[in-house]
């Protein structure tokens, strides 16, 4: 009888021993993790520690040269944001200068602006100019050498500054600024305030040069190049 009762509760024993032996295998596995979570949370603050500890030290050894560093970072920083603000000051004084000019030449007589483009080429170093504009001159209204030596012809064009040149005004001087008046360098100065796209177009298959309203204001101003610049 006794024997039959150990061999029913045998099983049982058996099975609460290997469970409770599972129950402690997970334990120290879980034990075992948590002690490598450990070890690799120390090895890591000990790897951030070594170089702050550098850094720290380099900075308690240099403090002077940082603050140097630091306000010639600064002068840095506030000279470009000067720079950059005088630039933008420069660039809209430009553009009062040019828009000013523009008006004020729009409103000259015909024979005044070519007077005004001859004087802009002896301004700028110019020999031999002429003011040749007129009945018959066939294109051209003023003829100058530049300093280096070349032949420039302009043909001036007093327009309003709303106005447009089109391609025939082009195609008048092309047919004549070189052939007849043997210019090295060929330019339409015109008040207006823009060419069409197909004197654009002739302009540039006949290497003639176009100075519009604003070009024109920048050469008087000399904020901008001259026609044979």
């Amino acid at each position: 009888m006794l024997i039959s009762v150990l061999d029913c509760l045998s099983p049982s024993i058996f099975g609460l021993a290997r469970a409770e032996s599972r129950v402690e295998g997970s334990r120290v596995a879980r034990r075992r993790k948590q002690s490598d979570t450990a070890s690799l949370v120390f090895v890591a603050a000990v790897l951030i520690a070594i170089p702050a500890a550098a850094v720290g030290k380099f900075a308690g050894d240099h403090i002077g040269l940082l603050i140097g560093l630091a306000v010639v970072a600064c002068a840095a920083l506030a000279g470009a944001a000067f720079l950059v603000r005088r630039s933008r000051i420069r660039t809209r004084e430009i553009d009062r200068v040019r828009l000013i000019e523009a008006y004020r030449l729009a409103q000259m007589t015909p024979a005044d602006f070519e007077r005004l483009l001859a004087s802009l080429c002896e301004r700028d170093g110019c020999r031999d100019v002429r003011v040749v504009g007129g009945a018959g001159d066939l294109g051209a209204d003023v003829t100058a050498k530049t300093p280096d030596g070349r032949r420039i012809v302009l043909q001036a064009k007093r327009y309003q500054i709303a106005n447009t040149v089109g391609s025939p005004d082009l195609q008048k001087f092309g047919g004549t600024c070189f052939s007849i008046h043997k210019a090295d360098v060929a330019a339409l100065v015109t008040t207006a305030g823009r060419f069409t796209p197909q004197a654009r177009g002739y302009a540039k298959q006949m290497n003639i040069r176009l100075f519009d309203n604003n070009a024109l204001s920048a050469w008087v101003s000399k904020t901008g190049p001259s026609p044979w610049g």
